[in-house]
């Protein structure tokens, strides 16, 4: 370091230094400083003072508040008044499949966990919790008091694990609410019983109206898709299963009786049912779709609500027993509760499911499922289980699949002969080419309507599938391959920037299955279009079938990993199909077939009869038509 620059740092030292001195602050000026700094911590503390002087009020005027509630409430309930105050505390019951809490404010049922089952975040499966459902009977006193049981607490009994019992009990007499649980059962028996009531209670009160709402949380991966099959069903006395809309807010008003209402998931239900001769007499139901938000740490699909109105005897010489299902829309098991049901009694629990109306849901429920829980008893795979099933579909199809390609293939060989009859007769000679093709069908022996009949056979089944996969319960978080879940969509590529139009029907990512499929059947599509014959309207319908493919990819991407993986699989059964019919079909042979139709005497069959007589009808017209315009 040199000279000047040590004398540099000098200078600059001497200046910082001669700056602080002359600036200091004076002996008043520090004065000042610390008066300020105590007022603001006098402030400071002052204020903490009220903080505190508020709260305190204000926890007064909250127990004032309440102490004047309860007081009012004593007034306005009457006898019931004694049990407007209380502790609220819960208490559970339980068995190898649920646990069930009760609360002591109220004595309803404010939460119940499905053991063995978790949601979508691997969380205990909960139904609904206090936050999540209302529960209330409305009671008439003797002196035209209304009393609502929400506000009221109860007594609790706890006998073992699996029975409760919650009463408000008078000098002489009681109600009490009994829920009784079964080993390895997901019904709650609940029984509400008066004992000596007819004092308290209106001599009007022959009836208990009763609210019971719950909000349905959302369990599953996909929202758009967990809501479609979500909702609000119930049962009338001696009628079928029926349900609120399910993709908009919907409110019905029943006036005959109910046997049970249903808050549904996807799949998992909430069910209240009538037993004996208690049942529903009035029912009041609304649904609310629930916007995409999350609420009180958790999102919510719908809003169900249900006002009923069912029997009670306030003598207690009659029970009003009911009964509570909480458990998963698994088929046998909702089938297994009309096994030994009386003929008109069976609860019908299992047409909650979507598995196709008549002839769709037969297929369901007397071919598929019992192929699909068979399967279930030997492999533990469920994408195993889905290869085996449609192996086993394909093969009960298969001959009708060989029938409609013989068809194609007859239509095939016949092609070049097609062809002539279109050179023959060009464009304005349309109906004497008709004509000579469906005389050409006639003599060779070939039905051009051949290939549907078979393929409408099959359509039952497919549809069957396609409504089996999104109720089938056994599949949510069975993992196959890349999929983590084949009840829900299988995401290989997902992003979070809202994108118009494709965000909202195609969703925010791509399943791989969809895909897959989607490619296959473009794949298909081609190979089917090459044994097709052509005449000019093959180009546009060539559009439309590897325009399908694509529609494929925006309908089935939301939809479940195992419904998308058997029609991948399907496909590739179909296309191996084909290859191995082309393999042993000679089409020389079925020209040779077909040649030799020709020279047997055929008789019209009565859809070529009539089909041949609408043309000459239509030419007769024609000719007709042409006389009038000369």
């Amino acid at each position: 370091m040199d000279k000047n620059t040590v004398i540099g740092f000098l200078l600059i030292l001497a200046i910082m230094v001669g700056f602080s001195y002359f600036t200091r602050p004076s002996e008043e000026e520090l004065e000042k400083q610390r008066a300020a700094q105590d007022s603001i911590r006098a402030v400071h503390a002052e204020q903490e003072a009220q903080r505190e002087i508020e709260y305190e009020e204000a926890e007064r005027l909250a127990l004032q508040k309440d102490s004047a509630r309860e007081a009012s409430m004593v007034g306005a309930y009457g006898e019931f008044g004694q049990f407007v105050s209380g502790e609220d505390k819960d208490y559970t019951i339980e068995n190898e499949l649920l646990k069930v809490t009760v609360s002591a404010k109220g004595g309803a049922v404010t939460s119940v966990e499905v053991k063995d089952y978790t949601n979508a975040d691997d969380q205990p499966l909960i139904l609904f919790d206090k936050s999540d459902s209302y529960q209330s009977i409305t009671l008439v006193t003797a002196t035209n008091k209304v009393v609502e049981t929400k506000d009221l607490y109860f007594t609790a009994t706890q006998k073992g694990d699996s029975i409760l019992e919650m009463s408000l009990p008078f000098e002489s007499g009681a109600i009490t609410y009994t829920y009784r649980m079964h080993p390895n059962s997901y019904l709650v028996d609940y029984d509400i019983k008066a004992v000596g009531l007819e004092k308290y209670l209106s001599q009007r009160e022959n009836g208990l109206d009763m609210e019971f709402d719950v909000r349905l949380r959302q369990q599953e991966r996909g929202r758009k898709f967990e809501n479609r099959y979500s909702g609000l069903y119930y049962k009338f006395l001696e009628d079928d299963v029926e349900n609120l809309e399910t993709e908009k807010d919907d409110a019905k008003k029943l006036t005959n009786k109910v046997k049970w209402i249903g808050f549904k998931d996807q799949f998992f239900s909430t069910v209240l049912i009538s037993r004996g001769e208690s049942n529903f007499t009035s029912v009041d139901l609304t649904s609310e779709v629930e916007p995409d938000v999350w609420t009180n740490s958790q999102k919510y699909l719908k809003s169900l609500d249900s006002k009923l109105l069912m029997t009670f005897d306030p003598s207690g010489a009659k029970a009003t027993t009911l009964q509570y299902f909480f458990g998963p829309n698994q088929y046998k098991i909702l089938r297994s509760f009309d096994h030994d049901a009386v003929e008109g009694e069976q609860l019908e629990l299992d047409e909650m499911l979507p598995l196709g109306w008549a002839i769709f849901g037969w297929c369901n429920k007397y071919l598929i499922i019992p192929i699909f829980n068979w399967l279930g008893n030997y492999f533990v795979s469920y994408g195993l289980i889905i290869f085996l099933l449609t192996l086993i579909i394909k093969l009960i199809l298969l001959p009708f699949t060989f029938k409609s390609y013989m068809s194609t293939a007859k239509m095939r060989v016949l092609r070049p002969q097609i062809e002539e009859l279109t050179a023959k007769y060009p464009a304005g000679k349309e109906t004497e080419r008709s004509q000579a093709t469906m005389e050409l069908y006639r003599k060779a022996g070939v039905n051009p309507m051949g290939g549907c009949l078979p393929m409408l056979l099959q359509m039952p089944i497919l549809f069957a599938m396609f409504t089996f996969f999104p109720s089938c319960i056994e599949l949510r978080h069975q993992a196959f391959l890349w999929a983590d879940d084949l009840s829900a969509y299988d995401s290989i590529v997902s992003w979070d920037t809202y994108i118009p139009i494709i965000s909202s029907i195609y969703g925010n990512h791509v399943s791989l299955f969809c895909l897959l499929m989607c490619i296959t059947n473009i794949v298909y599509s081609y190979l089917n279009m090459k044994d097709q014959p052509t005449n000019s309207q093959m180009p546009a319908m060539k559009w439309m079938m590897y325009l399908m493919p694509v529609m494929f990819l925006f309908i089935f991407n939301d939809y479940a990993a195992g419904l998308s993986y058997y029609y991948l699989v399907s496909l590739l059964i179909t296309i191996g199909q084909t290859f191995l019919f082309r393999l042993f079909v000679n089409d020389e042979k079925v020209l040779a077939q077909l040649e030799k139709n020709k020279k047997k005497p055929q008789k019209k069959s009565g859809f070529m009869a009539r089909l041949e007589q609408m043309q000459k009808q239509q030419q007769a017209m024609a000719r007709e038509q042409a006389k009038k315009r000369k």
